[in-house]
């Protein structure tokens, strides 16, 4: 089911997760749908009942790869699972939520950069040209998101089943997929002989 509709690796991908709630925060208790498989967590918007969706997405905007958990699990979980990276190489761009030194180095091991920025209190690390304008771009992804629960409708609160909630995603990622314009990045490099310094 996935093969027919994903992208092909370019050595230039984007990585993040989104919330997919189950239902509204205040009817969490009420939910009998779901009842011990949807879990707790927290997002940029605050907290949640649900599940995540991971995608991997590359500079056409095109899906490569997915991923579903509960609330719960850390974002930098599925990395580590190698079906999900498997058809994956070059750069990955991601955001602070993905910094792990025993992660890079385990990606890396397998021929994969993680490239994400860096937080306040970390020490400045040395990053190409490319990786920093790449890291900006990164913007991408979540607009890709946005467009699944928005144009796709990834995410309701009217599931009579599991099944149906698992149906109705995967539809969403179908539908994406099969636009015609999707949101993508203009990146061309130009070779040159000269030497570039960095501050």
């Amino acid at each position: 089911m996935k093969t027919c509709c994903l992208g092909q690796c370019t050595g230039i991908s984007f990585i993040d997760s989104t919330p997919i709630r189950a239902c509204k925060t205040k009817r969490i208790k009420q939910n009998k749908v779901f009842k011990n498989i949807a879990t707790i967590g927290k997002s940029t918007m605050g907290w949640f009942y649900g599940f995540k969706l991971h995608i991997i997405v590359n500079d056409k905007g095109e899906l490569l790869d997915f991923i579903i958990t509960q609330a719960n699990v850390d974002d930098r979980t599925p990395l580590k699972e190698d079906n999900f990276l498997k058809k994956i190489f070059g750069s990955l761009y991601a955001d602070k939520g993905y910094i792990s030194k025993q992660l890079s180095a385990l990606l890396f091991d397998q021929g994969l950069h993680l490239i994400t920025g860096i937080r306040n209190n970390m020490k400045k690390v040395i990053m190409t040209m490319k990786d920093k304008i790449l890291l900006r771009k990164r913007s991408v992804i979540e607009t890709i998101n946005d467009q699944l629960k928005n144009i796709a409708q990834a995410e309701h609160s009217r599931h009579r089943s599991f099944g149906n909630f698992i149906t109705n995603l995967v539809a969403s990622l179908i539908a994406y997929s099969f636009q015609e314009k999707k949101p993508s990045i203009k990146f061309e490099t130009e070779k040159s002989t000269q030497l570039a310094l960095f501050y």
